[in-house]
């Protein structure tokens, strides 16, 4: 058997990197895998600066620079802990995303230089539309149900004595067309447009609402705009920050935290003066850390000193009010940046900043002498207050009855005072009326026992508009239009700055002695 030759392979029957000759084929080779290299780095590139992006969004990449540990705390204890900064302060969008970095790049030279403000200020004008930035997670339509809320404060006497506040909050929502569009969300549904006139937008003298297909301008009577004002002004539509504006970074009053500590069981309840006693020493302003903590740190040495016994018997209980002390301090103070309670202001609520009183503070009126309302029971129920030893409150979850027309006023909270009479026994109890005991309608301490110093109640504007004209006497003593009770304060109303204030010699009277001249319609405040 004979071997059969192979047939020669033709240049036709070779692939074509088997026909390059050797040296070109190396070189294709390498050419290959550089491309390829070239590639996987560029792709690790992309997705190294899309993590880098990423990165520089977040509130690890923010906290980092010193000067954002206040507002990176607030942050840790917000609503929004999980949310990363750039969600909200840059929200969705590449070229936002690069405009923001490319603003920021100043920071490079700021900060390490020390160029900056103390404390940091908010960025009020630089913030995205809230339609693009709170709508990625807030549905604008949403309907919230009444909500209770127990507000606990506890005094600064040595029992550290106990009031509570109960009260329905109306936060609402919705749409008019579905039968909603009431309560504190009503603004959602209805244009609001204001000028303000200082940067923290706290100062508003000029609204304008949009409701019912009615457009209506709204003047403070106290602080007017003249028209060329007006036409010169920056008019800004209200949206979600005008209220919400320390969604994220709230520095809390350390009264406030107090108490809720004390609520909470974190700090005894009934240490002598721990209330006072903490309250003066978070509230004092300190030039360093290391002093707040010095002076924190001495409150174990107040009862070792002022009560042997106590600091015998409770060491353990001491030392966790001071470390819960601490631990307040440490959240809603930081000198080194001076930053306090009060160095940003919060637009939620209306005691220690203007808030909601920054309009509806019930000296802003129209031409026709209508008013942007300011009663109590438009956003919440009325305040009910138990006072120590008194039982708490019964609070009703059903919508108010049919009210008399005098209540639909919009200055009706400014104007009951000169309308109480009889009549107002037919729905209210009495006793004790403008007085702080809790013990009727009319002697409500969350009314009348706390000064509302943003409120235009005492206006002169409003006084003058709602107080009915003075008659002079005829000789006989006027009735008293009321019902008085064993707990009627006659000065509280008749006094020298009150609402009828009493003729020159009266001073030294008292309700006993002014029975025998004015005679009320009933002795008791009962219905």
């Amino acid at each position: 058997m004979t071997d059969t030759p192979s047939p020669e392979l033709s240049e036709e029957t070779l692939s074509p990197v088997e026909a390059t000759p050797p040296k070109r084929r190396r070189r294709l080779w390498l050419w290959i895998l550089g491309g390829i290299g070239v590639v996987a780095v560029m792709f690790a590139f992309f997705i190294a600066s899309v993590e880098l992006l990423h990165y520089t969004e977040s509130a690890a990449f923010c906290s980092a620079c010193h000067v954002m540990h206040p507002e990176f705390t607030a942050y840790e204890n917000s609503p929004h802990a999980r949310a990363e900064c750039g969600t909200c302060h840059i929200g969705p969008g590449a070229m936002e995303a690069f405009k923001a970095k490319l603003a920021n790049v100043r920071y490079l030279w700021v900060y390490p230089t020390g160029q900056y403000e103390k404390p940091i200020p908010s960025p009020i004008h630089s913030l995205r539309p809230v339609e693009v930035v709170c709508e990625q997670c807030h549905w604008p339509e949403k309907v919230y149900d009444d909500r209770l809320v127990v507000v606990s404060d506890y005094a600064a006497d040595e029992e550290n004595s106990l009031t509570t506040t109960s009260l329905l909050m109306k936060t609402g929502g919705g749409t008019e067309e579905a039968g909603m569009g009431r309560g504190i969300h009503w603004h959602i549904e209805n244009p609001v447009y204001y000028i303000a006139t200082d940067e923290k937008r706290q100062d508003i003298p000029w609204v304008k609402a949009e409701y019912d297909g009615k457009v209506t301008e709204y003047m403070s009577v106290s602080n007017p705009l003249t028209q060329e004002q007006i036409d010169s002004a920056e008019i800004r539509k209200m949206d979600c920050v005008d209220c919400h504006n320390r969604a994220s970074h709230n520095f809390r009053r350390p009264n406030d935290a107090i108490d809720e500590s004390i609520s909470a069981g974190l700090i005894a309840s009934d240490l002598p003066y721990i209330k006072q006693t903490g309250v003066e020493v978070l509230e004092t302003v300190y030039e360093t850390e290391d002093a707040a903590a010095a002076a924190i740190a001495g409150i174990p040495d107040f009862y070792k000193e002022t009560y042997p016994d106590v600091y015998a018997e409770r060491q353990s209980d001491i030392e966790q009010a001071t470390t819960e002390l601490q631990a307040i301090f440490d959240r809603t103070t930081f000198p080194f940046m001076n930053v306090t309670w009060e160095s940003h202001t919060n637009n939620i609520g209306h005691k220690d900043f203007p808030g909601c009183f920054r309009c509806h503070d019930g000296q802003h009126l129209s031409e026709d002498n209508e008013a942007i309302r300011l009663e109590c029971n438009i956003c919440h129920a009325i305040p009910q207050v138990a006072l120590p030893g008194q039982p708490a409150p019964v609070i009703s979850t059903l919508p108010a009855g049919n009210e008399p027309e005098s209540h639909h006023s919009t200055t009706w909270l400014a104007e009951h005072r000169y309308r109480f009479d009889a009549t107002c026994t037919e729905c209210h109890t009495t006793d004790d009326p403008g007085g702080t005991s809790n013990t009727s309608f009319c002697s409500n301490s969350a009314c009348h026992g706390t000064e509302w110093k943003f409120a235009g109640l005492n206006a002169p504007g409003i006084r003058d508009l709602v107080a009915p004209p003075a008659e002079p006497g005829n000789g006989t003593p006027n009735p008293i239009p009321h019902p008085i009770g064993a707990d009627t304060d006659c000065k509280v109303c008749h006094g020298p700055d009150g609402v009828h204030p009493f003729p020159a010699g009266h001073e030294s009277f008292d309700v006993s002695m002014c029975v025998q001249c004015h005679t009320p319609t009933s002795t008791t405040g009962e219905t």
